[in-house]
């Protein structure tokens, strides 16, 4: 009779492994931040036992107050969604995976602690051109460069200055007719941009603005600056 019983129970048991649901996290380690989509792709692979049927299963990405509901492939393989966040540089993601079964639902997290995914800051203009063909200003003429930043809730300008492209005596003389006019700190609050004035007392001129932030992932940046007539 103890075996017969013992036997009985095996496909019990054969049946409550093949239950389950893998899931497997397959979203990029990082993005270039967009601020004007504000949406990033979040993106996991799932494989099921046996008794766990397509049509059954429903997967979520979760994070900072977000619930989103990941669209599935036909054959229930790969999901995707769209996460949205804005102003941060990191985004912290889990997925949800729940699953019917006959007389209950069942719910795994993955991974158990979030994984952090980051955003990078858009690079800021390397080169800048500004038109000196009107007559000269009193003041000189005057330009600027528009600088923009959306991985936090706002950065400082905190200075700016002129240097020279290289040692040669030409190029130091070309920077030194170009002045930075502007007053700082300069603040950007997140998406929106803001303007580094400069003045040249030379028709032609160039040097490189190099202006410094509060910001740490880009404390400094450097921007080519061309003073010319079209």
């Amino acid at each position: 009779m103890r075996k017969v019983i013992r036997l009985t129970w095996v496909p019990v048991v054969l049946l409550l492994g093949a239950c389950d649901v893998q899931v497997r996290d397959t979203t990029p380690a990082e993005y270039r931040a967009n601020h004007d989509i504000g949406m990033y792709e979040v993106s996991a692979a799932l494989t099921r036992d046996a008794m766990v049927t397509p049509g059954s299963v429903y997967l979520f990405a979760i994070g900072r107050n977000q619930k989103i509901t990941l669209n599935s492939s036909p054959d229930g393989s790969e999901w995707h969604g769209l996460y949205q966040v804005r102003c941060a540089d990191t985004f912290p993601l889990q997925f949800l995976a729940e699953w019917k079964m006959t007389f209950s639902v069942k719910h795994k997290l993955v991974p158990p602690e979030p994984r952090m995914i980051k955003l990078t800051e858009p690079p800021q203009p390397r080169e800048a051109s500004i038109d000196t063909s009107a007559t000269k200003p009193k003041e000189g003429w005057t330009g600027g460069v528009q600088y923009r930043f959306v991985t936090r809730p706002s950065v400082q300008v905190t200075a700016a200055h002129i240097e020279p492209s290289s040692a040669e005596p030409a190029d130091v003389s070309a920077a030194k007719a170009i002045s930075v006019v502007s007053n700082f700190p300069l603040v950007l609050p997140c998406g929106d941009r803001a303007e580094v004035l400069l003045a040249s007392s030379q028709q032609r001129a160039h040097g490189t603005l190099v202006i410094d932030t509060d910001d740490p992932e880009v404390p400094h940046w450097q921007t080519v600056v061309d003073f010319s007539p079209k």
